[in-house]
C-alpha cells in the first residue's frame, strides 16, 4: 500500500470546492468531497493509475478525474503519493500551479 499525503494546497483546494458548491446545496458539497477524497483509495493500491498531466512534462505528475475535477498527484517513491492540487477541469491549469515536492 502506497501512503497518500494531502498537500495543504489540495486542503485549501478541498475547502474551496466545499465552500463554493455550498452555497447552492450542502449535500452536493458534501457528496462532491466525499467523491475527490475516495479518488485517494485507488491511488492506495496503484499509484500509476492516472494518466500524466498533459501540461506537465514529467512522468511522476499524475491526474484522475472525478467529475468535473482533476486530482492531481506526484509518486514520489514507490511508498508515498503526494496530492498536489485539487483544479477544476474548466479552468486552465499553469504550471506554477502545481508545486512540485
Amino acid at each position: 500500500m502506497v501512503k497518500i499525503v494531502w498537500t495543504t494546497r489540495a486542503l485549501i483546494d478541498l475547502q474551496e470546492i466545499a465552500e463554493y458548491i455550498s452555497r447552492d446545496s450542502f449535500q452536493y458539497a458534501v457528496i462532491t468531497l466525499e467523491k475527490l477524497i475516495e479518488a485517494s483509495v485507488f491511488l492506495e493500491s496503484n499509484p500509476f493509475i492516472g494518466r500524466k498531466v498533459p501540461e506537465i512534462n514529467d512522468a511522476s505528475i499524475r491526474e484522475i478525474i472525478i467529475g468535473s475535477y482533476r486530482v492531481i498527484y506526484k509518486t514520489v517513491h514507490k511508498s508515498q503519493v503526494n496530492i498536489l492540487t485539487v483544479h477544476h477541469s474548466a479552468r486552465l491549469l499553469k504550471k506554477s500551479t502545481i508545486k512540485r515536492r
